[in-house]
């Protein structure tokens, strides 16, 4: 089967794709082009998964990396892959023939590039990560690299809409009491429930770093479980796993 790759014009002068879970090798509630080794799929399924990711990118698959995320603000700068996969949530590069890759199932995964200064980035921003500072982190990281702000790109691929990702008042309350001024980002559901909007956050604190073109691609995780897979969605049916999206971008 054909893959199915979300691209986006912001960044059509790079190498990127934010990757469906069609055409992949995986079966069962992993059906698909699950890419995560952390899922209990099996390894060598996950890595003929990945294989077709580098292929499609054109790497070879040692140079489709990735990092081993935390749900931290911490990026790591290559320049050669890293073995094992350091733990942090964003990659930064100037080299060219690697492919920086983050894995997702309803969290944020934000590729950056500054074609100008040749830097590219990419960054896995779940809501810790993001109130946290993985974003600005990630900016600044490309900034060490020779980036500019005003020349950095960024956009965030398919992540969980405002429309399903409900949360209780202890997760309202950690945003408001970090700034009262994220409460725009949540609207009111039944009782004590919200409604986070994550993408819009995601945007938000892209913004606030300095980058002048962010766009998200409008593709909810949660509300399409035919092209993508979703954390909430796995545990709302009560599945013993989930399958990984994978998001990646080259020079």
């Amino acid at each position: 089967m054909t893959l199915d790759i979300i691209t986006s014009p912001l960044l059509e002068s790079v190498p990127h794709g934010f990757f469906t879970r069609a055409g992949g090798a995986s079966s069962g509630v992993f059906a698909g082009l699950n890419c995560g080794y952390g899922s209990s799929d099996q390894h060598e399924i996950v890595a003929i998964n990945r294989a077709r990711v580098a292929k499609t990118l054109g790497v070879d698959a040692e140079n489709l990396v990735g990092v081993h995320q935390v749900h931290s603000a911490d990026v790591v700068t290559l320049g050669t892959p890293m073995t094992p996969a350091p733990k942090a949530d964003a990659l930064v590069t100037a080299t060219k023939g690697i492919a920086l890759s983050i894995l997702t199932a309803d969290c944020q995964p934000v590729l950056f590039a500054d074609t100008q200064a040749g830097v590219i980035g990419a960054a896995h921003a779940g809501w810790k990560g993001a109130v946290n500072g993985v974003l600005e982190t990630t900016v600044a990281a490309m900034e060490n690299l020779g980036a500019t702000r005003a020349n950095i790109v960024a956009v965030i691929g398919p992540c969980i809409s405002q429309a399903n990702y409900e949360v209780g008042p202890e997760f309202y309350d950690t945003f408001v009491s970090a700034d009262p001024q994220f409460d725009r980002f949540f609207r009111q559901g039944n009782g004590d429930r919200f409604y986070f909007d994550l993408p819009a956050f995601g945007l938000f604190k892209l913004k606030q770093s300095g980058i002048r073109t962010a766009a998200w691609t409008h593709h909810c995780t949660y509300a399409d479980p035919g092209r993508f897979y979703s954390y909430r969605r796995s545990v709302h049916e009560r599945q013993a796993d989930y399958g990984r999206l994978i998001a990646a971008i080259r020079l």
